[in-house]
Protein backbone atom coordinates (compact mmCIF):
# COMPACT_ATOMS: atom_id res chain seq x y z
CA UNK A 1 0.00 0.00 0.00
CA UNK A 2 1.32 3.45 -0.88
CA UNK A 3 1.80 6.02 1.84
CA UNK A 4 -0.70 8.34 0.18
CA UNK A 5 -3.41 5.67 0.56
CA UNK A 6 -2.99 5.42 4.33
CA UNK A 7 -5.32 7.55 6.44
CA UNK A 8 -4.09 9.92 9.11
CA UNK A 9 -4.98 9.10 12.72
CA UNK A 10 -8.67 9.97 13.25
CA UNK A 11 -9.66 13.45 14.40
CA UNK A 12 -11.26 14.20 17.74
CA UNK A 13 -14.80 15.53 17.57
CA UNK A 14 -15.74 19.11 18.40
CA UNK A 15 -13.47 21.03 16.03
CA UNK A 16 -14.73 24.57 15.37
CA UNK A 17 -14.67 26.20 11.90
CA UNK A 18 -11.29 27.74 11.02
CA UNK A 19 -9.68 27.39 14.46
CA UNK A 20 -10.37 23.67 14.92
CA UNK A 21 -9.48 22.53 18.44
CA UNK A 22 -7.15 25.50 19.13
CA UNK A 23 -9.28 27.29 21.72
CA UNK A 24 -10.07 24.14 23.69
CA UNK A 25 -6.44 23.02 23.50
CA UNK A 26 -5.06 26.34 24.75
CA UNK A 27 -7.66 26.80 27.49
CA UNK A 28 -6.80 23.41 28.94
CA UNK A 29 -6.20 20.29 26.86
CA UNK A 30 -7.21 17.66 29.43
CA UNK A 31 -10.91 17.38 28.51
CA UNK A 32 -10.13 17.47 24.79
CA UNK A 33 -7.50 14.74 25.05
CA UNK A 34 -9.62 12.50 27.27
CA UNK A 35 -12.40 12.81 24.68
CA UNK A 36 -9.93 11.76 22.00
CA UNK A 37 -8.93 8.73 24.07
CA UNK A 38 -12.58 7.68 24.50
CA UNK A 39 -13.40 8.17 20.82
CA UNK A 40 -10.31 6.74 19.16
CA UNK A 41 -8.03 5.04 21.66
CA UNK A 42 -4.38 5.88 22.25
CA UNK A 43 -3.62 7.67 18.93
CA UNK A 44 -5.65 10.48 17.38
CA UNK A 45 -5.31 13.79 15.54
CA UNK A 46 -6.12 17.39 16.51
CA UNK A 47 -7.09 20.20 14.17
CA UNK A 48 -4.93 23.21 14.98
CA UNK A 49 -4.35 26.29 12.79
CA UNK A 50 -1.26 25.90 10.57
CA UNK A 51 -0.20 22.76 12.43
CA UNK A 52 -0.94 19.06 12.18
CA UNK A 53 -0.82 17.33 15.55
CA UNK A 54 -1.06 13.68 16.55
CA UNK A 55 -1.48 12.76 20.20
CA UNK A 56 -0.28 9.40 21.54
CA UNK A 57 -0.47 7.67 24.91
CA UNK A 58 0.85 4.42 26.33
CA UNK A 59 4.14 2.49 26.50
CA UNK A 60 4.05 1.22 22.91
CA UNK A 61 3.76 4.72 21.49
CA UNK A 62 6.30 6.07 23.98
CA UNK A 63 8.82 3.48 22.78
CA UNK A 64 8.18 4.50 19.16
CA UNK A 65 8.65 8.22 19.86
CA UNK A 66 11.78 7.84 21.97
CA UNK A 67 13.35 5.36 19.52
CA UNK A 68 12.68 7.61 16.53
CA UNK A 69 13.93 10.81 18.20
CA UNK A 70 16.88 12.22 16.22
CA UNK A 71 15.91 9.89 13.37
CA UNK A 72 12.49 10.48 11.82
CA UNK A 73 11.28 12.59 14.74
CA UNK A 74 13.05 15.81 15.73
CA UNK A 75 13.15 17.27 19.22
CA UNK A 76 14.86 20.40 17.94
CA UNK A 77 12.10 21.32 15.48
CA UNK A 78 9.39 20.59 18.05
CA UNK A 79 10.34 23.46 20.38
CA UNK A 80 11.12 26.49 18.19
CA UNK A 81 9.67 28.81 20.86
CA UNK A 82 12.62 27.99 23.13
CA UNK A 83 15.13 29.44 20.65
CA UNK A 84 14.56 33.05 21.68
CA UNK A 85 14.89 32.09 25.36
CA UNK A 86 18.01 29.94 25.38
CA UNK A 87 19.51 30.32 21.90
CA UNK A 88 19.28 27.96 18.95
CA UNK A 89 22.79 26.67 19.72
CA UNK A 90 21.87 25.45 23.22
CA UNK A 91 21.59 21.74 24.07
CA UNK A 92 18.68 19.96 22.32
CA UNK A 93 17.89 23.15 20.35
CA UNK A 94 21.19 22.75 18.49
CA UNK A 95 21.67 20.41 15.56
CA UNK A 96 21.98 16.74 16.68
CA UNK A 97 25.77 16.60 16.40
CA UNK A 98 26.25 19.74 18.48
CA UNK A 99 23.63 18.56 20.97
CA UNK A 100 25.50 15.32 21.59
CA UNK A 101 28.78 17.23 22.01
CA UNK A 102 27.16 19.38 24.70
CA UNK A 103 25.57 16.36 26.34
CA UNK A 104 29.04 14.87 26.85
CA UNK A 105 29.94 18.04 28.78
CA UNK A 106 26.81 18.02 30.94
CA UNK A 107 26.38 14.27 31.60
CA UNK A 108 29.24 13.90 34.13
CA UNK A 109 27.80 16.76 36.21
CA UNK A 110 24.74 14.66 37.09
CA UNK A 111 26.45 11.45 38.11
CA UNK A 112 25.98 10.23 41.68
CA UNK A 113 29.36 11.59 42.81
CA UNK A 114 28.38 15.09 41.67
CA UNK A 115 24.91 14.86 43.23
CA UNK A 116 26.54 13.90 46.52
CA UNK A 117 28.42 17.20 46.35
CA UNK A 118 25.20 19.12 45.69
CA UNK A 119 23.48 17.38 48.61
CA UNK A 120 25.15 19.66 51.15
CA UNK A 121 23.90 22.73 49.27
CA UNK A 122 20.37 21.33 49.19
CA UNK A 123 20.35 20.52 52.90
CA UNK A 124 21.84 23.86 53.94
CA UNK A 125 19.33 25.91 51.98
CA UNK A 126 16.34 23.80 53.03
CA UNK A 127 17.31 24.05 56.71
CA UNK A 128 17.80 27.80 56.31
CA UNK A 129 14.30 28.01 54.86
CA UNK A 130 12.65 25.99 57.65
CA UNK A 131 14.53 27.94 60.32
CA UNK A 132 13.42 31.28 58.85
CA UNK A 133 9.72 30.47 59.22
CA UNK A 134 7.66 31.49 62.26
CA UNK A 135 6.71 28.76 64.71
CA UNK A 136 3.16 28.91 63.40
CA UNK A 137 2.42 30.24 59.94
CA UNK A 138 0.51 29.74 56.70
CA UNK A 139 2.37 29.63 53.38
CA UNK A 140 1.39 29.20 49.76
CA UNK A 141 3.38 26.20 48.56
CA UNK A 142 4.50 27.61 45.20
CA UNK A 143 5.12 31.13 46.50
CA UNK A 144 7.29 29.71 49.28
CA UNK A 145 8.93 26.72 47.58
CA UNK A 146 9.59 28.42 44.23
CA UNK A 147 12.30 30.76 45.58
CA UNK A 148 13.75 27.92 47.69
CA UNK A 149 14.16 25.65 44.68
CA UNK A 150 15.59 28.54 42.65
CA UNK A 151 18.18 29.23 45.37
CA UNK A 152 19.28 25.61 45.36
CA UNK A 153 19.59 25.54 41.57
CA UNK A 154 21.48 28.85 41.54
CA UNK A 155 23.94 27.71 44.23
CA UNK A 156 24.51 24.33 42.55
CA UNK A 157 24.99 25.67 39.04
CA UNK A 158 26.27 29.24 39.56
CA UNK A 159 28.44 28.72 42.63
CA UNK A 160 27.90 28.01 46.31
CA UNK A 161 26.70 31.13 48.09
CA UNK A 162 25.48 32.84 44.90
CA UNK A 163 21.90 32.89 46.18
CA UNK A 164 22.85 34.86 49.30
CA UNK A 165 23.35 37.98 47.20
CA UNK A 166 21.21 37.27 44.20
CA UNK A 167 18.73 40.13 44.92
CA UNK A 168 15.73 39.64 42.67
CA UNK A 169 17.13 36.67 40.73
CA UNK A 170 13.95 34.64 41.31
CA UNK A 171 11.70 37.47 40.14
CA UNK A 172 13.90 38.04 37.09
CA UNK A 173 13.66 34.38 36.21
CA UNK A 174 9.86 34.46 36.51
CA UNK A 175 9.76 37.34 34.00
CA UNK A 176 12.13 35.40 31.76
CA UNK A 177 9.78 32.40 31.93
CA UNK A 178 6.98 34.48 30.38
CA UNK A 179 8.78 33.88 27.09
CA UNK A 180 7.38 30.34 27.04
CA UNK A 181 4.77 30.95 24.35
CA UNK A 182 4.16 28.11 21.86
CA UNK A 183 1.99 30.29 19.61
CA UNK A 184 3.73 33.63 19.08
CA UNK A 185 7.12 33.79 17.33
CA UNK A 186 9.93 35.13 19.49
CA UNK A 187 10.29 38.29 17.40
CA UNK A 188 6.65 39.32 17.89
CA UNK A 189 6.53 42.59 19.90
CA UNK A 190 4.12 41.32 22.54
CA UNK A 191 4.70 42.93 25.97
CA UNK A 192 5.36 39.62 27.75
CA UNK A 193 7.94 38.62 25.12
CA UNK A 194 9.66 42.01 25.32
CA UNK A 195 9.88 41.67 29.12
CA UNK A 196 11.19 38.12 28.76
CA UNK A 197 13.91 39.20 26.34
CA UNK A 198 15.07 41.98 28.66
CA UNK A 199 15.24 39.53 31.56
CA UNK A 200 17.08 37.02 29.35
CA UNK A 201 19.74 39.61 28.48
CA UNK A 202 20.22 40.49 32.16
CA UNK A 203 20.50 36.83 33.12
CA UNK A 204 23.01 36.14 30.34
CA UNK A 205 25.11 39.11 31.45
CA UNK A 206 25.07 37.80 35.02
CA UNK A 207 26.19 34.31 33.97
CA UNK A 208 28.84 35.77 31.64
CA UNK A 209 30.30 37.79 34.51
CA UNK A 210 30.35 34.74 36.78
CA UNK A 211 32.16 32.68 34.15
CA UNK A 212 34.79 35.37 33.66
CA UNK A 213 35.28 35.77 37.40
CA UNK A 214 35.70 32.03 37.92
CA UNK A 215 38.35 31.86 35.18
CA UNK A 216 40.26 34.68 36.86
CA UNK A 217 39.87 33.22 40.37
CA UNK A 218 39.47 29.44 40.08
CA UNK A 219 38.60 27.34 43.12
CA UNK A 220 40.90 24.66 44.49
CA UNK A 221 37.99 22.22 44.37
CA UNK A 222 36.23 23.02 41.07
CA UNK A 223 32.45 23.33 41.25
CA UNK A 224 29.91 23.06 38.43
CA UNK A 225 30.40 26.69 37.36
CA UNK A 226 34.15 26.34 37.09
CA UNK A 227 33.87 23.07 35.21
CA UNK A 228 31.49 24.78 32.81
CA UNK A 229 33.81 27.79 32.46
CA UNK A 230 36.77 25.54 31.60
CA UNK A 231 34.88 22.91 29.57
CA UNK A 232 36.01 21.90 26.11
CA UNK A 233 34.42 19.54 23.65
CA UNK A 234 35.67 15.95 23.58
CA UNK A 235 37.91 16.77 20.59
CA UNK A 236 39.53 19.62 22.53
CA UNK A 237 37.83 22.43 20.63
CA UNK A 238 36.52 25.54 22.37
CA UNK A 239 33.00 25.93 23.74
CA UNK A 240 31.66 29.42 23.13
CA UNK A 241 30.50 31.46 26.12
CA UNK A 242 27.10 31.84 24.44
CA UNK A 243 26.70 28.06 24.64
CA UNK A 244 27.90 28.06 28.26
CA UNK A 245 25.39 30.79 29.17
CA UNK A 246 22.54 28.98 27.46
CA UNK A 247 23.35 25.72 29.23
CA UNK A 248 23.47 27.40 32.66
CA UNK A 249 20.13 29.18 32.12
CA UNK A 250 18.45 26.04 30.80
CA UNK A 251 19.60 23.93 33.76
CA UNK A 252 18.33 26.47 36.30
CA UNK A 253 15.06 27.05 34.44
CA UNK A 254 14.26 23.37 33.96
CA UNK A 255 15.23 22.50 37.54
CA UNK A 256 13.07 25.26 38.99
CA UNK A 257 10.01 24.71 36.80
CA UNK A 258 9.77 21.00 37.52
CA UNK A 259 11.13 20.57 41.04
CA UNK A 260 8.98 23.22 42.69
CA UNK A 261 5.86 21.64 41.22
CA UNK A 262 6.85 18.08 42.09
CA UNK A 263 7.59 19.08 45.68
CA UNK A 264 4.29 20.88 46.08
CA UNK A 265 2.24 17.99 44.65
CA UNK A 266 4.13 15.40 46.72
CA UNK A 267 3.30 17.26 49.93
CA UNK A 268 -0.31 17.76 48.86
CA UNK A 269 -0.78 14.06 48.10
CA UNK A 270 0.70 12.99 51.43
CA UNK A 271 -1.42 15.51 53.34
CA UNK A 272 -4.55 14.29 51.54
CA UNK A 273 -3.72 10.67 52.48
CA UNK A 274 -2.84 10.61 56.20
CA UNK A 275 -2.21 6.84 56.22
CA UNK A 276 0.54 7.27 53.60
CA UNK A 277 1.94 10.29 55.43
CA UNK A 278 2.16 8.17 58.60
CA UNK A 279 4.10 5.47 56.74
CA UNK A 280 6.51 8.08 55.38
CA UNK A 281 7.02 9.55 58.86
CA UNK A 282 7.53 6.15 60.49
CA UNK A 283 10.09 5.20 57.84
CA UNK A 284 11.83 8.53 58.26
CA UNK A 285 11.98 8.06 62.04
CA UNK A 286 13.73 4.72 61.53
CA UNK A 287 16.22 5.95 58.95
CA UNK A 288 16.79 9.59 59.96
CA UNK A 289 15.60 10.01 63.55
CA UNK A 290 17.93 12.93 64.39
CA UNK A 291 16.83 16.25 62.95
CA UNK A 292 20.36 17.55 63.61
CA UNK A 293 21.97 14.63 61.80
CA UNK A 294 23.41 14.85 58.31
CA UNK A 295 21.68 13.30 55.35
CA UNK A 296 23.53 11.21 52.78
CA UNK A 297 22.65 9.54 49.51
CA UNK A 298 22.88 6.13 51.16
CA UNK A 299 20.36 7.15 53.85
CA UNK A 300 18.04 8.73 51.31
CA UNK A 301 18.06 5.50 49.29
CA UNK A 302 16.66 3.70 52.34
CA UNK A 303 13.54 5.90 52.28
CA UNK A 304 11.83 3.41 49.98
CA UNK A 305 8.23 4.29 50.75
CA UNK A 306 8.96 7.99 50.26
CA UNK A 307 10.47 7.08 46.89
CA UNK A 308 7.27 5.25 45.93
CA UNK A 309 5.17 8.21 47.11
CA UNK A 310 7.22 10.54 44.91
CA UNK A 311 6.77 8.24 41.92
CA UNK A 312 3.03 8.17 42.50
CA UNK A 313 2.86 11.98 42.65
CA UNK A 314 4.90 12.15 39.45
CA UNK A 315 2.39 9.76 37.87
CA UNK A 316 -0.73 11.62 38.97
CA UNK A 317 0.58 15.15 38.45
CA UNK A 318 2.93 15.37 35.44
CA UNK A 319 4.01 18.96 35.04
CA UNK A 320 4.32 19.12 31.28
CA UNK A 321 1.48 19.30 28.76
CA UNK A 322 3.31 17.01 26.40
CA UNK A 323 6.57 15.51 25.23
CA UNK A 324 6.71 16.82 21.66
CA UNK A 325 8.60 15.76 18.53
CA UNK A 326 8.13 16.80 14.89
CA UNK A 327 8.09 14.39 11.97
CA UNK A 328 10.89 15.16 9.49
CA UNK A 329 9.55 12.70 6.86
CA UNK A 330 6.29 10.92 6.13
CA UNK A 331 6.00 7.99 8.55
CA UNK A 332 3.85 4.87 8.32
CA UNK A 333 2.99 3.78 11.83
CA UNK A 334 0.29 1.43 13.13
CA UNK A 335 -1.51 1.49 9.79
CA UNK A 336 -1.68 5.29 9.73
CA UNK A 337 0.25 8.04 7.97
CA UNK A 338 1.97 10.71 10.00
CA UNK A 339 2.90 13.38 7.50
CA UNK A 340 6.12 15.34 7.50
CA UNK A 341 5.82 18.45 9.68
CA UNK A 342 3.28 16.87 12.05
CA UNK A 343 3.78 17.52 15.76
CA UNK A 344 3.75 14.19 17.60
CA UNK A 345 2.70 14.69 21.22
CA UNK A 346 3.19 12.08 23.92
CA UNK A 347 0.84 13.15 26.66
CA UNK A 348 2.02 12.14 30.16
CA UNK A 349 -1.33 12.58 31.87
CA UNK A 350 -3.07 10.23 29.42
CA UNK A 351 -0.27 7.66 29.60
CA UNK A 352 -0.07 7.79 33.39
CA UNK A 353 -3.81 7.15 33.76
CA UNK A 354 -4.26 4.23 31.40
CA UNK A 355 -5.92 1.47 33.44
CA UNK A 356 -4.17 -1.26 31.44
CA UNK A 357 -0.81 0.21 32.53
CA UNK A 358 -1.68 1.49 36.01
CA UNK A 359 -4.64 -0.30 37.66
CA UNK A 360 -6.99 2.03 39.56
CA UNK A 361 -5.28 4.88 37.70
CA UNK A 362 -7.04 7.76 39.44
CA UNK A 363 -6.21 6.51 42.94
CA UNK A 364 -3.15 7.53 44.95
CA UNK A 365 -1.46 4.18 45.62
CA UNK A 366 2.32 4.38 46.19
CA UNK A 367 2.44 0.62 46.78
CA UNK A 368 1.67 0.01 43.09
CA UNK A 369 5.43 0.48 42.58
CA UNK A 370 6.12 -2.15 45.26
CA UNK A 371 3.71 -4.62 43.66
CA UNK A 372 5.03 -3.89 40.14
CA UNK A 373 8.41 -2.10 40.29
CA UNK A 374 8.75 -2.24 36.52
CA UNK A 375 5.75 0.01 36.01
CA UNK A 376 7.90 3.01 36.98
CA UNK A 377 9.59 2.77 33.58
CA UNK A 378 6.30 3.81 31.97
CA UNK A 379 6.40 7.25 33.60
CA UNK A 380 7.30 9.88 31.00
CA UNK A 381 7.06 13.14 32.93
CA UNK A 382 10.86 13.44 32.67
CA UNK A 383 10.90 12.30 29.05
CA UNK A 384 12.51 9.05 27.98
CA UNK A 385 15.09 7.35 25.84
CA UNK A 386 18.29 9.22 25.06
CA UNK A 387 16.63 12.52 25.92
CA UNK A 388 15.42 11.48 29.37
CA UNK A 389 16.08 14.37 31.74
CA UNK A 390 19.61 14.12 33.13
CA UNK A 391 18.54 15.96 36.28
CA UNK A 392 15.89 13.49 37.42
CA UNK A 393 18.13 11.94 40.11
CA UNK A 394 19.18 15.44 41.20
CA UNK A 395 15.51 16.44 41.48
CA UNK A 396 14.49 13.34 43.44
CA UNK A 397 17.37 13.89 45.87
CA UNK A 398 16.21 17.46 46.44
CA UNK A 399 12.60 16.36 46.93
CA UNK A 400 13.57 13.81 49.56
CA UNK A 401 15.75 16.23 51.52
CA UNK A 402 13.03 18.90 51.46
CA UNK A 403 10.28 16.55 52.64
CA UNK A 404 12.49 15.02 55.34
CA UNK A 405 13.47 18.40 56.78
CA UNK A 406 9.95 19.84 56.58
CA UNK A 407 8.42 16.84 58.35
CA UNK A 408 11.16 16.80 60.99
CA UNK A 409 10.54 20.46 61.77
CA UNK A 410 6.78 20.92 61.34
CA UNK A 411 3.35 19.44 61.65
CA UNK A 412 1.65 20.41 58.39
CA UNK A 413 -2.02 20.80 57.49
CA UNK A 414 -3.71 21.61 54.19
CA UNK A 415 -5.65 24.87 54.26
CA UNK A 416 -6.96 24.50 50.70
CA UNK A 417 -8.06 20.86 50.65
CA UNK A 418 -8.41 20.22 46.90
CA UNK A 419 -5.74 22.11 44.92
CA UNK A 420 -6.12 22.01 41.14
CA UNK A 421 -3.42 22.12 38.46
CA UNK A 422 -2.75 25.46 36.78
CA UNK A 423 -5.02 25.93 33.74
CA UNK A 424 -4.01 26.27 30.11
CA UNK A 425 -0.57 25.57 28.70
CA UNK A 426 1.39 26.61 31.78
CA UNK A 427 3.55 24.26 33.82
CA UNK A 428 1.09 22.20 35.84
CA UNK A 429 1.96 23.53 39.28
CA UNK A 430 -0.90 23.51 41.80
CA UNK A 431 -2.88 26.66 41.20
CA UNK A 432 -2.78 29.32 43.92
CA UNK A 433 -4.12 29.62 46.50
CA UNK A 434 -2.52 26.38 47.59
CA UNK A 435 -1.83 26.97 51.26
CA UNK A 436 -0.59 24.86 54.12
CA UNK A 437 -0.46 25.60 57.83
CA UNK A 438 2.83 24.89 59.63
CA UNK A 439 3.24 24.25 63.37
CA UNK A 440 6.81 23.90 64.58
CA UNK A 441 7.44 20.71 66.52
CA UNK A 442 8.76 20.91 70.10
CA UNK A 443 12.51 21.45 70.17
CA UNK A 444 12.57 22.82 66.62
CA UNK A 445 15.38 25.09 65.47
CA UNK A 446 14.90 28.78 64.71
CA UNK A 447 18.61 29.46 64.08
CA UNK A 448 19.29 29.93 60.38
CA UNK A 449 22.03 27.49 59.48
CA UNK A 450 22.46 28.49 55.83
CA UNK A 451 23.76 31.61 54.13
CA UNK A 452 20.43 32.78 52.71
CA UNK A 453 18.09 35.33 54.23
CA UNK A 454 14.74 33.75 53.45
CA UNK A 455 12.76 36.38 55.29
CA UNK A 456 13.46 38.73 52.38
CA UNK A 457 11.89 36.35 49.89
CA UNK A 458 8.41 36.61 51.34
CA UNK A 459 6.69 39.77 50.22
CA UNK A 460 3.96 39.01 52.73
CA UNK A 461 3.06 36.38 55.26
CA UNK A 462 -0.21 34.77 54.13
CA UNK A 463 -1.06 34.11 57.77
Amino acid sequence: MMKTELPAPPYVSGAAPLVGHAWEFLKGPETLLERGLIEHGTMFSLKLPALSAVVMAGPEHSAFVFTETDKRLSIREAYPFFNHMFGSESYFLADPEEYHRQRVIILPRFRASQTAGHLGVMDREIQAFTASLPDETTIDLIEALGPLVMRIAADCFLGSGFSAGMNGFFELFRVFSQGLDPLLPGWFPAPHLIRSHRARDQLRATVRGLLEERRCRPLEAPDFLQQLAEARYADGSEVTDRVREGLALMLIWVGHETTAGHLAWALIDLLQHPEEMLRVQEEQQRVLPDREGEVSLSLLRRLEHLQRALLESERLHPLTNGVVRKATVDIEYCGRLIRRGTAVILHPRLTHRLSEVFPAPHSYRPDRFLEDPGSAQHLIGFGGGLHRCLGRHFAYTELKVAIVRLLQEFTIELVDPTPQPAPGQRTKWPQSPCRVRLYRRPGGQRTVRGTADYTGDRAHDPS
